[in-house]
């Protein structure tokens, strides 16, 4: 394991250096300064005190990087109907794989699904390894597990990417803890080094930081990855990619889950489909004021979405809500009212193909992701944005 070493013989402040770490993991103790278990590693000390604290990487070796090629995707579906968030991620495997001219392998499990699994290679993929049994009908989480292994095992891909779905937030942390190796959940941004060390970038410490994770001695790598971050490449025919049915021990299917019946609910539209949306934000003083942002929503043929602020308060359903904690979003136009642009809302819309931000402060973040920015009060900005707009379309 990577630790951190003190020097001691330069160790001479210890009131000042103990404060050097925000998480209280330097401590003094009987032969001078020692790190405890609260460390996390983030190396705050070693970058304002490298003289006196050095970062030792693991002494072990770590896995053979060598026997691990190419970067895998899990097909995620219900019945066959793919789940979008899986062409968002082979767009960006074919990305990845590109920089260490790799393939791109996929992997769809389930029961009469070999011509939905056919769909997948339109989207440019090397091959899409399909495990199609009865007993495979409906997800179970050991039985999906085992198969995940299985194709890993016989794949060795260097990274898997799996959607930040119920099934992938279940599938992913089994499979990654069966191989000893990290997993990165909702990452917003993915890279690869030549050496095939997959960078992965999330909001952490609440959306404070963006912390960048790299796993350099395990394979393979896992990230899980939201819907609507990343693009999903054009469908051709003409892509040439292979189908490969592959088959598992039946006795490694088994399950103590009985699914004794499936009831659909009614398919919703969630703000995630929306091609404009209009935000508020804390800036809106009341309920009654709502209205204001329904009205430039109907005006606009828009959803209405909101911060975690207005989520809490009750004024909107928390379905609607969009950041870390709630949704993400990529529509053609959205138009903030009101919101300051905290890492936690920004990381939930920065991908908006046209944004407009409206707020007071001429300094608030949001105007930092905006491609027009509106420094006014949305009070007096937003009923005469509407009527505009309303003018304009007679």
């Amino acid at each position: 394991m990577p630790e951190i070493r003190i020097h001691q013989e330069k160790a001479l402040d210890h009131a000042g250096l103990i404060k050097l770490c925000p998480f209280n993991a330097i401590e003094s103790s009987g032969s001078g300064l020692r790190i405890n278990a609260a460390c996390k590693m983030c190396r705050i000390c070693v970058k304002k005190e490298p003289e006196i604290f050095e970062f030792i990487e693991s002494s072990q070796s770590g896995a053979d990087k060598n026997l691990w090629r190419g970067i895998a995707v899990y097909i995620d579906h219900i019945d066959g109907d793919i789940h979008p968030v899986s062409f968002e991620l082979i767009g960006k495997a074919r990305e990845l794989a590109a920089k260490i001219r790799q393939p791109v392998n996929c992997l769809m499990i389930g029961s009469g699904i070999k011509e939905q699994a056919r769909e997948a290679l339109e989207y440019g993929i090397d091959n899409i390894f399909v495990y199609d049994r009865k007993e495979l009908e409906h997800f179970k989480i050991e039985p999906y597990t085992a198969v995940l292994e299985n194709f890993i095992t016989r794949t060795k891909p260097a990274a898997v990417l799996v959607g930040g779905t119920v099934f992938g937030r279940s599938l992913a942390p089994r499979a990654a803890a069966r191989f000893r190796t990290g997993l990165t959940a909702d990452c917003t941004v993915l890279d690869i080094q030549e050496n095939t060390d997959l960078d992965q970038i999330r909001p952490a410490f609440g959306g404070n930081i963006m912390a960048h994770i790299n796993t350099p001695k395990h394979r393979p790598q896992f990230a899980t990855v939201r819907y609507k971050i990343f693009s999903a490449p054009e469908k051709s025919k003409e892509y040439k990619g292979n189908l490969v049915e592959c088959d598992i021990d039946p006795s490694r299917l088994s399950s103590d889950i009985e699914v004794l019946g499936v009831h659909k609910k009614e398919k919703e539209t969630g703000i995630e489909e929306a091609k404009v949306i209009v935000v508020a934000g804390r800036a809106i003083k009341k309920e009654e004021d709502m209205a204001m942002i329904h009205q430039l929503a109907e005006t606009l043929g828009a959803q209405v979405a909101g911060t975690r602020s207005l989520i809490e308060t009750g004024w909107l359903d928390p379905k609607r809500q969009i950041g870390l904690s709630g949704r993400t979003v990529k529509p053609d136009l959205i138009i903030t009212c009101g919101v300051s642009g905290a890492i936690q809302f920004v990381a939930g819309m920065n991908n908006s193909a046209f944004i407009v931000a409206v707020n007071t402060d001429k300094k608030a973040p949001i105007f930092k992701h905006a491609h027009i920015g509106i420094v006014g009060d949305i009070y007096e900005v937003l009923p005469e944005l509407d009527r505009k707009i309303r003018e304009a379309a007679k």
